[in-house]
């Protein structure tokens, strides 16, 4: 039975059923939920091999992910279900395994959609995969198309 839920929650079609299927197990097993947004590390690009941090994109991008973690908390009390959840910054399958390790997670769910073409996989990679080999407890992934 799971007693702590972590959601990863980036506001998308997939993270918006992972959010309804996350309260679903949840109220099921009673336990409590978590739910953050990973702010990715704001660089910007200075030619093809480099970038610099830059503070403003890093505040708009806190911002932006405050809005949508927000939201997702409102659904979640809209019906009925109390959640808290925090905005964390860096890579993402680092930080939500850490933050999983963090508060003890007995299973994280993250939403997916299948990218199109062989191009897009590659570039972005898939983060449910890479979650599923550092993952600290069992990982649900919720699928969209």
């Amino acid at each position: 039975m799971y007693k702590r839920i972590l959601l990863a929650y980036d506001g998308s079609k997939s993270g918006q059923k992972a959010l309804l299927d996350c309260r679903d197990i949840a109220q099921w097993s009673q336990a409590s939920l978590t739910l953050i947004a990973v702010t990715p590390l704001s660089m910007q690009v200075i030619g093809v091999e480099g970038g610099i941090y830059d503070k403003n994109l890093a505040e708009y991008e806190k911002e932006k992910y405050t809005g949508i973690l927000d939201e997702g908390l409102r659904q979640l009390a809209a019906s009925g279900y109390q959640a808290h959840g925090e905005v964390v910054l860096g890579d993402v399958v680092d930080e939500i395994a850490r933050y999983a390790e963090k508060i003890d997670a007995d299973l994280i769910v993250v939403g997916h959609k299948h990218l199109e073409g062989w191009a897009a996989r590659w570039w972005r990679g898939s983060v449910s995969k890479s979650l599923i080999e550092n993952a600290p407890c069992s990982v649900l992934v919720v699928i969209t198309d």
